[in-house]
């Protein structure tokens, strides 16, 4: 089961970032979009991205041409039929995943691979939507994906060890790190990420510390990159709301549940950096707490 040609479901952060990394491991990769302003946008984010690289020496000119080179943007799912592998990035909707699964079974060959980047969504509800559950699994990487050497291969109950094994070379040719995850919502790294995330909000909301206190605290007693406060303005706190609440939903914990404080800020349209202010303010020069209320 050689993976030599890449489908990428999906131009936006992280389908980007997929489709780029394949094209620098030598995959002849075609991007899906479904409309051609947002194939632009990805491909722009793509090229911004090769060029800093190519700007702190990382690769070299060549291998910038190279990598653009082997990509191609499309908005017909019907040029996603000759893949190997193909891997969805669109948004955390079944709905919106299932009918573009549903679609590529019936006009790919039956060698190729379905899989799906989702953090939240169990894989099973995906590979039930087709008629290959055997050549489906879970490629979950992380944002940035060119920086993040991080991927959770997740086989369902049904994904054959033969796909999970072509899927595991695959990511070590990108050069990646993968681990195996069981199909549960949240995999590994969110079923323990989620509840962290939350409990720091938590924390805050009841007035039992600062937003740089918590951040402080995280960073400098677990050696931690950054705070939790500050890693959910970066993820998007309404992604991970979202996240939350289909795991909220899938296990019905408490821990999985958006505490309303987090409700509120989505309401108020603060969802961290890409809306300019969520638990931090990014309209100055440096963040600044934002003032919530507490």
């Amino acid at each position: 089961m050689a993976i030599k040609k890449i489908g990428v479901l999906g131009c936006g952060l992280m389908g980007a970032g997929i489709a780029q990394v394949c094209a620098q491991a030598g995959f002849a990769t075609t991007v899906r979009e479904i409309e051609q302003k947002f194939l632009d946008k990805g491909f722009g984010f793509i090229e911004k991205t090769l060029r800093r690289a190519v700007e702190k020496e990382k690769i070299t000119p060549a291998q910038q041409r190279e990598a653009m080179g082997r990509l191609r943007g499309t908005i017909k799912l019907e040029d996603l039929s000759g893949c190997d592998l193909i891997i969805e990035a669109v948004v955390e909707n079944l709905e919106i995943k299932n009918e573009a699964f549903a679609a590529l079974d019936k006009m790919c060959p039956a060698h190729t691979i379905l899989a799906s980047n989702t953090s939240s969504l169990t894989i099973m509800a995906m590979a039930a939507a087709t008629k290959r559950p055997d050549r489906f699994c879970g490629l979950h990487f992380f944002n940035p994906v060119p920086v993040m050497a991080l991927v959770e291969v997740i086989k369902t109950i049904a994904t054959s060890q033969k796909t999970i094994d072509a899927c595991w070379k695959f990511c070590k040719q990108l050069s990646k790190t993968p681990i195996l995850a069981k199909d549960t919502s949240g995999f590994i790294v969110n079923r323990l990420l989620i509840p962290l995330l939350l409990d720091a909000v938590r924390v805050l909301e009841q007035g039992l510390a600062s937003a740089e206190d918590i951040d402080q605290g995280m960073k400098l007693g677990l050696n931690h990159p950054m705070g939790p406060l500050t890693l959910l303005d970066f993820v998007g706190l309404d992604t991970t709301y979202n996240i939350a609440n289909i795991m909220f939903n899938e296990f019905r914990e408490q821990r999985f549940a958006p505490p309303p404080l987090l409700t509120k800020m989505i309401l108020a349209g603060y969802y961290g950096r890409k809306s300019g202010k969520g638990f931090y303010d990014y309209s100055g020069e440096e963040p600044v707490p934002t003032d919530l209320g507490i």
